[in-house]
């Protein structure tokens, strides 16, 4: 069982498969249409289409706004900035562009402290990037901090990462915060909830005149064709998305009610994972999962995760059997 990237355990909805397996040898050779992908997501969420930009998999949407905020050299060496423990994806893309990126290191308990976030922004800054809720511990915040540390921080852009927002159901989308704070964009994936990692599709939300200079990083026709296919009957499919958010909650719920059996501290989650503290003999753990066909992702090297693992909350199946194999590798190592 991979339980270590945080995907849907379950896959993608019937409906998305019936829909790839409709497609032909003409949509293979011929370069995909987005209107309808893009009109799909300006619908889920709210927004017109000119506040959509398609991205292959998030991740290109960090670089494309990473890209577009660097052309501005004006000073030194471009710099973004960040917390610890976060997504390394910031950095590494961060510094692939030549730039720098300053982290912000969270509390004991995961604690976001906003004002020393805005203090670390300098003149040198061109972005902040910061995940809600975070990564890896689950934890949520506020809504009304992100809003008012856009205000701050203004012209500097607030990359929100709302990767796993669907499990709490809370989101910084409405066109009236980007009318308000158009230095502010939000990231999304359709890997976690849709179940569309493996096709790569994402978006980043904001006001069109933000997203612009992001569009010219964008190289045309990224997102492929069967992701373009995919998505408007994936995000059509809102009761697939439903079950498997309920799934995902019961089994965050499973996860932290047998880690505090076996005394295994965990922090509470609003994502689709949990992080645990398994102690000293972290590795030796991970491994022995392993062996018992769980796969779980070792945290443990960053800031404030020492001796942690983090396990996807998946379908409540996946989650009983990974609990039988956690209680069998802890129990013997004591």
């Amino acid at each position: 069982m991979r339980l270590h990237l945080n995907e849907n355990t379950a896959g993608c909805s019937p409906a998305v498969m019936r829909a790839l397996q409709a497609l032909g040898r003409q949509d293979a050779g011929f370069y995909p249409d987005y209107d309808a992908a893009r009109d799909a997501v300006a619908r889920l969420f709210g927004v017109t289409a000119d506040s959509v930009l398609l991205t292959n998999g998030l991740d290109e949407g960090i670089l494309a706004a990473i890209g577009a905020a660097f052309r501005d050299r004006h000073g030194g060496v471009p710099e973004t900035v960040g917390v610890a423990p976060a997504f390394d994806m910031y950095e590494i893309l961060t510094t692939a562009l030549g730039g720098k990126m300053v982290t912000v290191p969270l509390g004991p308990a995961f604690d976001l402290d906003m004002e020393a976030v805005a203090r670390a922004v300098t003149g040198e800054t061109r972005i902040v990037f910061l995940t809600n809720p975070h990564n890896p511990s689950g934890r949520f915040y506020p809504l009304e901090a992100f809003r008012d540390l856009a205000k701050r921080i203004a012209p500097v852009l607030l990359f929100a990462d709302e990767a796993y927002a669907d499990f709490c159901s809370a989101t910084l989308i409405a066109p009236d915060t980007f009318a308000r704070h158009p230095n502010l964009v939000v990231g999304r994936t359709f890997s976690k909830s849709y179940g569309l990692a493996g096709l790569r599709a994402g978006t980043v939300i904001g006001a069109p005149e933000t997203l612009a200079p992001m569009r010219a990083v964008v190289p045309p026709y990224s997102l492929n064709a069967w992701a373009a296919a995919a998505l408007p009957v994936a995000v059509a499919d809102t009761a697939y998305r439903d079950w498997y958010c309920r799934e995902a909650r019961a089994s965050r719920q499973l996860l932290a009610d047998a880690c505090a059996r076996l005394d295994l501290p965990t922090w509470p989650s609003a994502a689709n994972f949990v992080l645990v503290r398994v102690g000293a003999k972290v590795a030796e753990v991970v491994g022995a999962l392993e062996a018992r066909g769980v796969t779980v992702r070792n945290r443990s090297h960053e800031i404030g995760c020492d001796g942690c693992v983090r396990i996807t909350a998946g379908i409540v199946d996946d989650t009983r059997r990974a609990i039988a194999a956690l209680e069998e590798v802890v129990c013997a190592a004591r």
